[in-house]
C-alpha cells in the first residue's frame, strides 16, 4: 500500500472541506479582533492588551440587550426577530466604544510621553483591572448565555454539494435492485414457516448464496455512486456571521484607504511628527482609531457569542480569542490591516485542521507553533516588513 493510501485510511478526506469551512467562520472572528490590535498598533506603536476585555465587555452589552428585549435565561422569550439581533449588535459596538473612550483618554493618553515599558505595564494592569472589576460587578462572575442565539431567526443549516453523486452507479444500482429483491424473495420462499428456521438443503443454501451476492453487488453500486458526495453543512447564524464580518472588513478598508479620515491614520501612521506639522489632529486621530477598532471587537463579540453554540459569558470571556486575535495579528503583519484579516483566517483553519487530525488537544498550541516558525523565517510576519529600528 502507497503513502496515499496510508493517508487515505488514517484521515477521513470526506470531513476535511467541513473542518476548513468551519476554520475559515472561526478566522473570521479572529481577524476581526485583531484589526483592533493592529490598528492601535499601527499608529500608536502600542499594543493593547486590554482589547480582550474591551471584547468582553461587548460581549455582556449584547447579553444585557438581549435582557432588556426579553430573552431572559428564566422566563418565556418572545419570537427572535432581525431587528433584536441588530440592536445587540449596535448595544455591543456601543458599549466597546464608550470603554475605549475612557481606556484612551484616562489610561493611554497619560502615557504617549512616557518610555514604552510604561504604556505597556499600564496595558496589562489595566487588563487585569476590566477582568477582576467584571468579576466582581458584572453578575458576580456567574456564567451566562445569549438566549437569543438558540431563537435566533438564522435556524437550521445551509447544505453545500461540492461534488455531486454519480448518477450513473446509482443508475446501475436501480438495475441491480429487481433482482436483489426476486433473489431475497426466493430465499425467504424456502423458510419453512412452522419453525422459522433456514432451509440447509442444497437448494436452500444456492437461493442463500445468490441473494447474498446479488444484495453485494446492490450495496457496491450505491457506494460507488455516493463515494465522492461532499456536503458541507453550515448553521445559517454562522453564514450570517461570516458575510457580516467581511462586510465590516471591506467597510474598514474602504474607510482607511479612501476617505479623509482614513488618510489622516495612515499619515499619522507613517509619521506621527509629520502629521502633526502638516495640520492633522493628532488626538482624534488617535481616539477615532480606538473608538472604530474597539467598535469591531464589539461587532466579534456579539457574534461571537450570539452564534457560536456553547459560548459561556464570564469576565474572562475575552481572554482566549484576545490572545489568539494578537497572535493572529502578529502572524499576519502587526500594523497591517489586510495582514490581521490573513493571520486570523489562518488560525482559524490551522485549529480545525489539528481537530480533523484527531489532536484537538494541541488545537490551542497549534497557532502558537505556526507563529514561531513564520516568525523565524520572516520575523514581519505573513504581510508585514522588517524595519530595523536605530537607538
Amino acid at each position: 500500500m502507497d503513502f496515499s493510501l496510508h493517508l487515505v485510511a488514517a484521515f477521513d478526506l470526506t470531513t476535511l472541506p467541513q473542518q476548513l469551512v468551519n476554520g475559515l467562520l472561526n478566522g473570521a472572528i479572529y481577524a476581526l479582533i485583531a484589526l483592533g490590535y493592529t490598528m492601535v498598533y499601527g499608529v500608536l506603536k502600542l499594543i493593547n492588551f486590554a482589547h480582550g476585555e474591551v471584547f468582553m465587555l461587548g460581549a455582556y452589552g449584547a447579553l444585557f440587550v438581549s435582557w432588556y428585549l426579553g430573552y431572559r435565561p428564566d422566563g418565556a422569550s418572545p419570537p427572535a426577530s432581525y431587528l433584536t439581533l441588530i440592536l445587540m449588535l449596535l448595544g455591543s459596538m456601543l458599549v466597546c466604544t464608550v470603554a475605549a473612550f475612557f481606556i484612551e483618554r484616562f489610561a493611554y493618553r497619560p502615557m504617549r510621553s512616557q518610555p514604552r515599558i510604561a504604556s505597556l505595564i499600564t496595558a496589562i494592569g489595566l487588563s487585569l483591572l476590566l477582568q477582576y472589576s467584571a468579576q466582581i460587578f458584572l453578575l458576580n462572575g456567574t456564567p451566562q448565555t445569549i438566549q437569543a442565539g438558540k431563537l435566533s431567526p438564522f435556524v437550521g443549516n445551509v447544505t453545500l454539494n461540492l461534488r455531486g453523486p454519480d448518477q450513473a452507479k446509482l443508475d446501475e444500482a436501480e438495475k441491480l435492485k429487481p433482482s436483489m429483491t426476486a433473489a431475497a424473495a426466493a430465499f425467504k420462499a424456502r423458510l419453512p414457516l412452522e419453525k422459522g428456521e433456514f432451509d440447509l438443503s442444497p437448494e436452500g443454501k444456492k437461493l442463500q448464496e445468490e441473494m447474498r451476492v446479488a444484495e453485494r453487488k446492490y450495496n457496491e453500486a450505491v457506494n460507488a455512486g455516493t463515494a465522492h458526495a461532499v456536503k458541507i453543512a453550515i448553521p445559517k447564524g454562522q453564514v450570517v456571521l461570516f458575510v457580516t464580518t467581511i462586510f465590516l472588513m471591506a467597510m474598514l478598508t474602504y474607510l482607511v484607504m479612501f476617505t479623509k479620515q482614513g488618510r489622516a491614520m495612515r499619515a499619522v501612521s507613517h509619521d506621527f511628527n509629520a502629521a502633526s506639522l502638516m495640520g492633522i489632529n493628532i488626538d482624534n486621530v488617535i481616539v477615532f482609531t480606538f473608538l472604530l477598532g474597539s467598535a469591531l471587537a464589539g461587532a466579534g463579540a456579539m457574534m461571537y457569542c450570539t452564534f457560536i453554540p456553547g459560548t459561556k459569558i464570564d469576565a474572562f470571556t475575552g481572554l482566549t480569542p484576545g490572545v489568539k486575535a494578537f497572535t493572529a495579528a502578529v502572524l499576519g503583519g502587526i500594523g497591517n490591516i489586510p495582514g490581521a484579516v490573513l493571520g486570523g483566517l489562518v488560525m482559524g483553519v490551522a485549529e480545525y485542521v489539528v481537530v480533523w487530525a484527531g489532536y484537538d488537544s494541541y488545537r490551542d498550541a497549534i497557532a502558537f507553533v505556526i507563529l514561531i516558525i513564520v516568525l523565524l523565517f520572516h520575523p514581519g510576519g505573513l504581510l508585514g516588513s522588517s524595519k530595523v529600528e536605530k537607538v
